[in-house]
């Protein structure tokens, strides 16, 4: 994979955010209801028994709407802390559980590695996205910062499901 293109498209700077919140970018602006649902489950302590505060930063400008997912990843570059973000875009609004995609930030460049060494990798790269349910998303932010799993192992779960969203474990 390459890395991300510059656009002429002005977005907001993220500013201030805690290394450990997790980021949620609102691209879509056609329902403020299923936003606000989204927002109220971001919000909610996680955890096996709800132990932990939910740490999130949420960017709710209108100057997102529409925003691809390349943009936001060229958005997000500089922020070498930031591991996944996650968009609320037009297919969460229109989801019935309200899955967000989320985006790994990091990948490798395949493009000039050997084929005679390096071809398993360049035919099978590793996934850049997959759709969880907000409740998942502290859990997935965590685990992705502390490098306890990696994005990978969250994107094969949400694969191995019926509808292809991840939900918490």
């Amino acid at each position: 994979m390459t890395t991300p293109e510059r656009f002429e498209r002005a977005l907001p700077e993220i500013v201030g955010r805690d290394t450990f919140d997790a980021l949620v970018i609102r691209t879509d602006f056609g329902d403020d209801e299923t936003w606000n649902a989204v927002v109220d489950e971001l919000r909610r302590p996680w955890g096996p028994s709800g132990e932990f505060p939910a740490g999130v930063q949420m960017a709710d400008a209108p100057a997102w709407s529409g925003a691809t997912a390349t943009e936001v990843l060229a958005a997000v570059d500089e922020d070498e802390y930031l591991s996944v973000v996650f968009l609320a875009d037009r297919d969460t609004m229109r989801s019935p559980v309200r899955s967000l995609l989320a985006l790994t930030t990091v990948w490798e460049d395949v493009s000039g590695l050997d084929p005679v060494f390096y071809q398993e990798l360049i035919d099978s790269p590793e996934p850049r996205e997959f759709r969880t349910v907000p409740a998942a998303v502290h859990e997935i932010h965590t685990n992705l910062t502390l490098g306890t799993m990696d994005f990978a192992e969250f994107a094969t779960a949400a694969s191995a499901e019926p509808d292809q969203v991840l939900r918490p474990a």
